[in-house]
């Protein structure tokens, strides 16, 4: 690639790039060179597993990765005791070091899922800042002040709410900040929430007499719903190790809309690659095939190819096919004669006589794949007898008896 497609590449899906021309001559002093750039990307392993939100910046750090700079994923293992105070309201509560060494064992497996490991330079902070010392810190303090510290959002907001700062939240960014300097780092890359802490990684190389990293920021995904961050506490995520049949039915859930936001941020195709499927789309082509082939794109990257297309199938299967899943809930009945709705009620499909009424008035009700369309219809179920019923979409269950 020449300088200027680099840069387009990379820049793709970002929100802050501080500052163009810097990065610009980093690529072209290392095309001269032959000599990598260094590429940091530090997370705090606060919880047990992430979801694909959390990949958005790791697919940056791979774009640099597949260009052949020397990329290191730093686990936060210092700075986790810690508690990264960006976009919290209260102190966030900090982990143990048992916690985050049990957590950064999962992370290292599912980060490995997007960067190859034979390319990867895995750090933990605690190297350098376990052999801090006091008088260490009081230099690193000083290379800074009060007033910068309390200029970020998050602080500033605390104060005017008149809720407690407490004083290791403080040190928070100056540590972040010193990683940059012990590695080195010719780019940092994090979420929109960290832009605070990269820029003072950026003023303490140069206290430290550094060349100042560029800062790359990427957003913060939206989740299924569209509207609200992509969060476990919320419900609207996507987990990147569930199973993919699971991963291929919500990313068909999206609306078209966030469809495109997801193609920018979790996919790399170029931005003429999805400019050319919007036009196809325009020309009449189904956006829902667009969808399809984004849900494949995701499960191939944290599964394989293989796991992408039956996920495909079966959701075909079952969704546009309208056919019954290979689990199907079985409950035993007595032989004799039903109206079909009163079998519907007992067998618990429908919550009462007026719901399978209307159901079935409404052409959303199956027996034994054939659609019903009376209410009051009789059944005969003989011994032996087996019988499938499918309510709406996705509720089925097979009848037998004796």
């Amino acid at each position: 690639m020449t300088i200027d497609e680099q840069l387009a590449f990379l820049k793709k899906g970002t929100v802050d790039v501080i500052r163009d021309e810097d990065l610009r001559s980093k690529l072209d002093r290392s095309a001269k060179t032959g000599k990598p750039l260094r590429i940091k990307l530090g997370l705090d392993p606060t919880a047990p597993d992430i979801h694909i939100g959390h990949t958005v910046v790791i697919r940056k750090l791979k774009a640099f990765q597949d260009l052949g700079h020397t990329v290191i994923f730093l686990i936060g293992d210092f700075t986790g005791m810690i508690g990264d105070p960006s976009g919290r309201n209260v102190m966030r509560p900090p982990l143990s070091r048992n916690e985050i060494n049990a957590n950064a064992e999962t992370y290292q497996k599912q980060m490995f899922k997007l960067l190859d490991p034979e390319k990867t330079e895995l750090r933990f902070n605690g190297e350098w800042m376990d052999n801090f010392t006091a008088a260490d810190f009081v230099r690193l303090c000083a290379k800074t002040t009060v007033k910068q510290i309390l200029e970020r959002d998050d602080f500033d907001k605390r104060i005017k709410e008149e809720k407690p700062i407490s004083l290791h939240e403080l040190l928070y960014p100056l540590v972040q900040g010193y990683d940059s300097v012990a590695l080195e780092s010719d780019v940092e890359l994090g979420g929109t929430d960290q832009k605070f802490n990269l820029l003072m990684g950026r003023n303490l190389q140069r206290e430290f007499e550094q060349e100042p990293q560029v800062i790359m920021t990427t957003p913060l995904l939206e989740g299924l719903d569209g509207v609200q961050k992509m969060s476990k506490s919320l419900g609207n995520y996507i987990g990147i190790e569930e199973p993919p049949g699971e991963m291929f039915g919500k990313v068909m859930s999206i609306s078209d809309e966030l469809m495109w936001r997801w193609y920018e941020l979790l996919t790399d195709l170029t931005v003429s690659e999805i400019s050319d499927l919007r036009s196809q789309i325009d020309n009449g082509m189904n956006p829902r095939d667009a969808k399809v082939r984004l849900a494949k794109l995701i499960i191939r990257d944290f599964h394989s190819q293989v796991d992408a297309d039956a996920a495909e199938e079966e959701f075909n299967r079952r969704f546009v096919k309208r056919e019954a899943p290979d689990e199907v809930e079985e409950k035993q009945i007595a032989a004799g004669t039903y109206r079909l709705a009163e079998l519907l009620t007992e067998s618990g499909l429908t919550s009462s006589k007026g719901e399978a009424k209307r159901l079935i008035e409404q052409g959303g009700v199956k027996v034994n794949g054939e659609k019903a369309t009376a209410p009051a219809a009789e059944m005969t179920i003989g011994n032996g007898d087996t019988v499938l019923l499918q309510a709406g979409k996705l509720r089925f269950l097979r009848l037998t008896t004796g």
